[in-house]
């Protein structure tokens, strides 16, 4: 189908990975007719259906904790997510050589291509869909890290990050092409990250925060385009590894900021516009949570990550690649500062 993603299997296993996957299937009575690689999980086929197998070295909790929300879901009407399933003596992992392993059911798509905006609609509505029904379920019985009131000091310390590649790069005694190009854009995104900042600690993004600890609102965490997957005409959420406590509107917010580097995007308003109304015709959005969200969408991460993979982690890319990554993120400015005045115009007419 044009425009999607099939998910590349790898079907070569070394004779040593084959005989764990096997002996880990033994505990769920599970017999294989083929077993496939697929990025960090196994595709197994069986006479009758599809399992993904998934290895984790840390997070024991995840399977469970994806085993209760997938069940609360299922009870009020969200059935876009595999199931999980659980061995022969009633546990949902595996531990095995300091690693855990769990299995749940494989949905047989394709991955959705999020270049394609009808596509990328689909997959907001799938999300607001996900969020309208986790609203209604109980979360007590999750164990899932507390995301919220961290991203002031998210955006503080990425202030301050910013300020520390700035004394790195004062202290070489020879700078290259990309430092010099680096340093002289700082300014601007700096101020970005100011902005930023002042539009979340301007909104009621506390008020929010503390609205959502109460009810243990629930997100993803990790939707893209690897975790949606289209079947005959339906979309699925897969991979509940990552969910939190925070925001609902950091998926969506993360969703777009991703979206609009894209250059089928190119952060055209109308664009973003469109879809934060496809999220809202099935989970309205109120002006507030658009505030905190255009404070999510505009601070200069893809900037700010740079600098570290070069400055603290002196990640190993040719020159070439960090001026094109560098050279990208400067050419999209101007139309990131007409994107956030039109956000703000938007802002100011939206009626919830």
């Amino acid at each position: 189908m044009k425009n999607s993603r099939i998910l590349k299997l790898n079907d070569e296993l070394t004779e040593k990975e084959e005989q764990i996957v096997n002996k880990i299937l033994s505990e769920y009575d599970i017999k294989p007719v083929k077993i496939s690689k697929a990025r960090s999980a196994y595709k197994i086929q069986t006479s009758n259906s599809y399992i993904c197998l998934k290895r984790m070295r840390h997070g024991k909790e995840k399977p469970r904790n994806g085993s209760i929300l997938v069940d609360n879901l299922y009870s009020v009407g969200f059935n876009n997510t595999p199931q999980y399933i659980k061995t022969i003596h009633g546990a949902l992992f595996v531990k095995y050589h300091g690693w855990f392993f769990y299995a749940t059911e494989w949905i047989d798509g394709e991955e959705c291509s999020l270049s394609d905006f009808n596509e990328a609609i689909n997959c907001i509505k799938l999300l607001a869909h996900f969020h309208n029904c986790a609203k209604k379920i109980d979360t007590k019985n999750l164990r899932i890290r507390n995301n919220l009131k961290n991203w002031s000091k998210i955006f503080k310390d990425g202030i301050n990050d910013l300020e520390k590649y700035k004394r790195i790069m004062s202290q070489k005694k020879i700078r290259n092409q990309f430092d010099e190009l680096y340093e002289k854009n700082m300014d601007i995104f700096y101020n970005r990250c100011q902005l930023a900042l002042a539009y979340l600690n301007n909104s009621q993004y506390y008020r929010l925060s503390r609205e959502a600890v109460n009810h243990k609102t629930i997100c993803h965490d990790s939707f893209y385009y690897q975790n949606i997957i289209k079947k005959g005409g339906q979309y699925y959420i897969i991979d509940l590894d990552s969910i939190i406590i925070d925001l609902q509107i950091t998926d969506l917010g993360k969703l777009i900021r991703r979206l609009m580097f894209k250059k089928e995007y190119n952060w055209d308003f109308s664009k973003a516009k469109l879809l934060i109304e496809a999220y809202c015709s099935i989970n309205k959005l109120s002006k507030n949570e658009l505030e905190v969200m255009l404070a999510l969408i505009i601070y200069p991460h893809k900037f700010w990550k740079l600098g570290r993979k070069r400055y603290i982690k002196h990640k190993n890319w040719s020159e070439s690649k960090y001026m094109h990554k560098l050279k990208k993120l400067i050419d999209y400015d101007e139309k990131q500062q007409t994107f956030i005045e039109e956000y703000v115009k938007y802002i100011d007419i939206y009626n919830a």
